[in-house]
């Protein structure tokens, strides 16, 4: 696995090694000696969830806030999306700053999200299977959201507005500016 760094150093990208034959192919998705290595810590995943998605669905940009913060490593199992991560830690050099990257059935990139940051992502293929590991259970009172189409965040979700199937939750989201934020970077504990 090659870990790449994005244009915000926290953020990685994970580039697997795959193994292709007649047969089909064969790919370490996830080890976790390699990882924390990576990231220069431990990490330890609690729980998988899996989205099954439509062409056109938006889904974010969610996060929770401390101490029920959540590390995220996510990835598409069939279909395509964009994926986006945007730092919402004001001690950050690069808070309000976002990643945007096409993960899909084809590389089998991965995206590790920090505590930290908003995520989101919008479905480019017919369908997407969209699977991630967190390292810290659901808690409906921290769940936080940035609006998706947040003017000063500029994100390009590289699909038309106008065909964007979005949750009512997600349409009511606060704009970036006044979303509730982290004050800093999260501790490995929080």
């Amino acid at each position: 696995m090659i870990f790449e760094k994005t244009e915000i150093p926290d953020v990685l990208i994970c580039k697997p090694k795959i193994l292709k034959d007649e047969r089909g192919y064969f790919f370490e998705s996830y080890k976790m000696e390699s990882l924390e290595a990576a990231v220069g810590r431990e990490l330890t995943f609690i729980q998988d969830n899996e989205a099954k998605s439509t062409k056109g669905v938006l889904r974010g940009l969610h996060y929770q806030l401390p101490p029920f913060a959540q590390t995220k490593l996510v990835r598409v199992i069939q279909g395509s999306v964009i994926d986006v991560v945007v730092d919402i830690r004001k001690d950050s050099p690069t808070f309000g700053k976002h990643v945007a990257i096409e993960l899909n059935d084809e590389n089998k990139y991965q995206l590790l999200v920090p505590k930290g940051f908003a995520h989101g992502y919008v479905v480019l293929s017919e369908t997407a299977i969209f699977s991630y590991k967190v390292d810290n259970y659901y808690h409906k009172e921290s769940d936080r959201g940035i609006i998706y189409n947040d003017e000063q965040l500029g994100i390009d979700w590289n699909f038309p507005a106008s065909d964007l199937i979005i949750s009512e939750k997600d349409k009511v989201q606060p704009v970036f500016s006044k979303a509730d934020l982290f004050e800093k970077t999260p501790s490995i504990n929080e």
